[in-house]
């Protein structure tokens, strides 16, 4: 299946300014993150995430219950409106910012955190729950508990963009360990996203397929980017990111879309690059 593309860059490119946390959009400016939503379905999306990637209590502390559980529920509704009928909404849970191993935040606080925003994503209406951009596998063990006991389905993505080789993340986890663990903690599939560009993410898929019997999500970045005075760009073009599609799907990927610098005309690129393929 095809997912859709970034997120974060295309608010930028609707106006969102830097230091404005991206999910507050859901209360101030429903009607432009609906448009990147639709933008999606548009191009040939079959999933769509939300604009909920934050909306934790401990991520976005600034904020009362009750503004988190509408941040979350409006990401669901905004998704969904612009989706429409035929396309998923899998709802964006991203980590807290915190690592757990420093002591700086408690196991107990992250969970209470991650099964408050679940349940706001679930009730809205989200037909699945994708955990993204883990670095710690004890953070996304917690995020996949909290997920589980809504009941959708719950993904868990892992960023990879450290060591040598660019293999694994933050905090040294490996496409091993990250789908041994994902795979025992209930989870119903496991990928990666962000971290490095289309070409290394296929050894990655490659990797988490061969050590685990899950689905696989796969949701790379548009290449590396780089700062051109304050604008932030990435030279991956739609073209050759799609160009990689085969060798993915062949690695074993069950759905693929891009994240960070990528548009609509990834996803465009991505839907010819299957339908050549068949």
């Amino acid at each position: 299946m095809i997912s859709d593309g970034a997120w974060g860059t295309q608010l930028q490119a609707r106006g969102l300014q830097a230091g404005t946390t991206p999910d507050t959009w859901n209360l101030t400016h429903a009607d432009e993150v609906e448009s990147v939503a639709r933008a999606y379905a548009e191009a040939g999306s079959q999933v769509i995430l939300t604009n909920t990637f934050r909306a934790n209590a401990v991520a976005m502390q600034e904020c009362s219950e009750a503004e988190l559980d509408a941040i979350n529920r409006a990401g669901v509704a905004l998704s969904k409106r612009g989706a429409g009928t035929e396309v998923l909404v899998f709802a964006s849970i991203g980590p807290t910012g915190k690592i757990l191993m420093s002591g700086e935040v408690g196991g107990e606080q992250v969970l209470r955190a991650f099964a408050a925003q679940a349940q706001s994503l679930a009730a809205a209406g989200a037909d699945a729950l994708l955990i993204e951009t883990m670095s710690e596998i004890e953070e996304a063990c917690l995020a996949v508990e909290a997920a589980r006991r809504t009941g959708l389905p719950v993904i868990a993505s892992f960023a990879f963009d450290s060591g040598k080789n660019k293999d694994r993340t933050m905090m040294g986890a490996s496409p091993e360990a990250v789908g041994a663990a994902m795979e025992e903690a209930g989870a119903d599939a496991v990928g990666a996203n962000c971290g490095v560009g289309v070409e290394l993410a296929v050894p990655i898929c490659r990797r988490l397929h061969d050590a685990c019997a899950l689905p696989i999500w796969m949701k790379p970045n548009a290449g590396l980017p780089t700062i051109e005075g304050t604008a932030i760009r990435y030279a991956t073009s739609a073209e050759y990111f799609a160009s990689h599609f085969a060798a993915l799907a062949d690695a074993g990927a069950s759905f693929v879309g891009s994240c960070c610098g990528s548009t609509p005309e990834f996803i465009r690129a991505l839907v010819a690059a299957r339908a050549a393929r068949s």
